[in-house]
């Protein structure tokens, strides 16, 4: 859809939707002064949901999220919120009624590890914002000042994958590479009008081969995994002593760690590695909240499971470095078996349009094996877990009363390589639809480009 360039974040637009304007006309990617004023806050999320119309979904086989099912299901929601989810006996008097028979209907899908916005495309040299590798602990960087709005890949995400929410953060080339942020997956013209409302700050961490040969090809520590974690022991040792007298950006963001208000997000692929992450977070007083790609997480399970640890995992992502080279097909269901959580993420722009299918080919690979997981559960490695992990679990993730509306209607089985989004809502409205050209987003940077809107 082309719109001249002044409406061009209103690329969802509809006669309910006028000049990207909030009901009290306010500007819903503007900075709020009052807002930024805010101690602590100071670049606060100015995200207000679309308009929306309240709607039934009828006939549906429903994945609530949590591990349910219900066939020939219902679905309501209203003023960007879930209402009711049951059986074909739920009224759906005052709601626009779409039939969902034959069809699927799930939670938007979460991706926990996105660099959209600080990787985008095109990917060229100009837009590489996702590492700043000057130094090995950047804790004072906060990945949301290097998110581009206009990157295609967040269209490509709802479009083509159902994505509702996204957590963008930082690169690994260092032991800390600073703050992440939760997005809600609309358009907007600033960052701060996708920001997820009320979400948790995230820490992105690494261990492992990244740090060490980047800063080691540059004769400096760490250029060892011993360095790694020495580096890391004297980085939190100096944020414990840490008084606030000086504001220090870095250890602004470590204290917020330590005093439990910034989730730590760790890339980490071995098994002995993590156990020596968990014990040093043990001794300094944090908490991981998850690990990310993971690929030897199925060796311990019981320990990731003890200290309440997600993996969030690729399905079958393995052996492009040594690291790597033990990865398994079964990793995401050996650690359901062992009743640690499971994350399937993306950490890429083209896997992030198919986390349903990574999520399939991890619960087949179980089923190969004897592990049967049901279809419910496995939704859940997409949407609650994630949610979960990234401290929005109270707001979305499940289709449960009070939760915000994000929700995708999918033309089949969603675990299925053959479906694909039909229609998909973000807090109650409508922001794509396969069946509707003027409900399938185009950024302003990519009208008149070749393959503008990726049309399928």
């Amino acid at each position: 859809m082309r719109l001249p360039a002044k409406f061009a974040a209103c690329i969802l637009a509809s006669s309910a939707l006028a000049a990207c304007a909030t009901t009290d006309g306010a500007d819903r990617s503007r900075t709020s002064s009052s807002a930024a004023a805010e101690i602590g806050t100071p670049y606060a999320s100015t995200y207000r949901p679309y308009p929306g119309r309240p709607t039934a979904l009828v006939g549906a086989t429903v994945f609530d999220g949590t591990g349910g099912r219900i066939d020939n299901g219902t679905v309501l929601f209203r003023e960007g919120k879930v209402v009711a989810v049951g059986d074909s006996s739920l009224s759906t008097e005052g709601y626009d009624r779409i039939d969902a028979n034959g069809k699927f209907v799930t939670p938007g899908v979460i991706d926990i590890h996105s660099h959209l916005g600080n990787y985008p495309t095109p990917s060229v040299d100009a837009h590489s914002d996702g590492n700043e590798a000057t130094s090995p602990t950047t804790p004072e960087v906060w990945a949301e000042h290097s998110v581009w709005p206009q990157d295609p890949g967040f269209s490509r995400a709802l479009a083509n994958g159902g994505v509702t929410s996204l957590q963008i953060l930082p690169g690994s080339a260092n032991l800390t590479g600073g703050r992440t942020v939760t997005l809600k997956n609309v358009a907007a013209r600033t960052v701060q009008g996708m920001k997820f409302p009320g979400a948790p700050y995230g820490m992105k961490m690494a261990c492992g081969e990244n740090p060490k040969r980047v800063y080691g090809s540059r004769g400096r520590i760490p250029s060892t995994r011993m360095g790694n974690f020495a580096v890391n022991r004297q980085m939190w040792l100096d944020a414990k002593a840490y008084d606030g007298e000086k504001r220090d950006l870095g250890k602004e963001t470590l204290k917020g760690v330590l005093d439990g208000d910034i989730l730590v997000h760790n890339h980490c692929y071995r098994a002995d590695e993590m156990a020596l992450v968990m014990d040093m977070a043990e001794e300094m007083g944090y908490k991981v909240t998850a690990f990310h790609h993971a690929v030897e997480a199925y060796k311990i399970g019981d320990l990731l499971r003890e200290n309440d640890v997600c993996s969030a995992i690729w399905a079958d992502w393995y052996g492009f470095k040594m690291e790597a080279y033990d990865g398994i097909l079964e990793n995401a269901a050996l650690l359901n078996q062992a009743g640690a959580c499971v994350v399937i993420h993306s950490d890429d722009a083209n896997g992030i349009q198919r986390l349903n299918q990574e999520a399939g080919k991890a619960q087949a690979a179980g089923r190969r094996m004897g592990m049967e997981i049901s279809d419910g559960d496995v939704i859940g490695w997409i949407t609650l877990n994630a949610a979960k992990a990234m401290g929005i679990a109270d707001q979305t993730g499940s289709l449960e009363t009070g939760k915000m509306a994000d929700v995708v209607l999918w033309n089949g089985d969603p675990l299925s390589v053959y479906s694909r989004p039909e229609k998909v809502w973000i807090d109650g409205a409508l922001m794509f639809d396969a069946l509707d050209r003027k409900r399938r987003p185009v950024s302003d940077f990519e009208l008149g480009q070749p393959g503008e809107g990726d049309v399928k």
